[in-house]
């Protein structure tokens, strides 16, 4: 660390080596100067010394970082996601890894390749604000800007290559969109089970409503390793990843890989499958036979996977402890499986709030009898 010097005036100094420079002389030959940053406080106390010798060996510290990070300086941010994403590639799950891609080749268009050293505070919230209006490829017949979780997501990885990478380091005061929370009307599970009775998507819909799998964990599902008396296990899920399906032993995450009972009815609709692979429908397929029959039943639209938001409030409608209904659903935790998947039912709802209304409305009623009896 280095060591504070008094001066005459009673102040502290400190000086840290910083750099040479070569300086030419008359004669023709050069000589080297080692240039050092100085650093004063003029409290002459211990205080005013401790103080002093922080900022040096914070400056000292900041130095030696600048000095590692300065080969990575002249990288344009594509590349520097590029060397992120290589130190990784073998941690990474192949799902992220291609979102990754995705982002590289698709996000931040006006800020890709330029320098690292170039991506100052202005720039970057200009990058954000284009990115944040940028239209949805997936919604090419009737484009939309990207959602706000979207944005954020891209960001997150954008930041971590420049604080890895960069001279500088995310700034609390840029702003990003704000996700927006989500207020749709969940189908009864009633109306769920009667519309795909009997049909090719009865079997993944139950999976998906009634044992709260994803799409992924249900492709993923095989008799042979999947079912082990009346239990079958997430062991293994099945994504797509540059539009071919890809098979993985582990889930997206430890919590994910959990054990239900099987109940029977499901068992009799597996049992009816033939084959090893208990849906083999493409995520595509199913997602789209979905949608057509909620609009041939005239039923608002409901994702694939809001059937896991339908079972989540299910469990909260029956009063599962919330141990239980997290481990159900593979949730890290209960804030997750309450903040995002737990929401009402209609009619439900309704039910609630004339409970609650009720309850204000009568006690209004007492008051307002109250003060007409005083009054006589």
């Amino acid at each position: 660390m280095p060591t504070a010097k008094k001066l005459p005036s009673g102040s502290w100094r400190c000086q840290v080596y910083s750099h040479t420079e070569e300086i030419v002389q008359p004669d023709g030959t050069i000589k080297k100067k080692r240039i050092y940053e100085s650093f004063t406080d003029t409290d002459p106390s211990p205080k005013g010394r401790r103080r002093c010798e922080k900022a040096a060996a914070d400056w000292a510290a900041d130095k030696e970082r600048l000095r590692k990070k300065g080969d990575s300086l002249n990288l344009t941010l594509r590349e520097a996601i590029d060397k992120y994403v290589s130190a990784r590639d073998s941690v990474l799950s192949v799902t992220t890894l291609q979102d990754y891609r995705c982002i590289q080749k698709n996000a931040f268009a006006s800020i890709m390749d330029k320098k690292l050293s170039e991506l100052d505070e202005e720039t970057l919230q200009n990058a954000i604000n284009e990115e944040a209006k940028r239209p949805s490829k997936n919604r090419s017949k009737n484009p939309v800007p990207l959602s706000p979780k979207r944005v954020l997501n891209e960001w997150g990885l954008v930041a971590s290559v420049i604080n890895k990478y960069g001279l500088r380091e995310e700034k609390e005061d840029l702003i990003l969109p704000t996700k927006e929370r989500r207020f749709h009307e969940l189908i009864e599970p009633d109306t769920i089970f009667g519309i795909v009775k009997g049909t090719d998507i009865e079997l993944p819909v139950l999976l998906a409503m009634w044992l709260s799998f994803t799409m992924s964990e249900i492709r993923g599902l095989t008799k042979s390793r999947s079912i082990s008396g009346n239990y079958i296990t997430i062991v293994e899920v099945v994504v797509d990843v540059d539009g071919r399906p890809v098979r993985k032993s582990l889930a997206k995450n430890s919590t994910r890989n959990r054990r239900h009972r099987i109940p029977p009815y499901i068992a009799d609709l597996i049992s009816k499958v033939e084959g090893d692979t208990i849906v083999p429908e493409s995520g595509k397929v199913i997602y789209h036979r979905w949608k057509r029959l909620l609009q041939r039943n005239n039923l608002p639209p409901l994702t694939f996977h809001d059937l896991r938001h339908v079972n989540a409030s299910v469990m909260a409608m029956l009063r599962i402890p919330d141990k239980y209904a997290q481990e159900r659903g593979g949730w890290k935790s209960d804030s997750i499986m309450k903040s995002v998947y737990m929401e009402t039912f209609s009619d439900e709802r309704k039910r609630i709030d004339a409970v609650i209304d009720a309850y204000f409305e009568n006690m209004m009623q007492h008051d307002i009898q109250h003060e007409f009896a005083q009054a006589l």
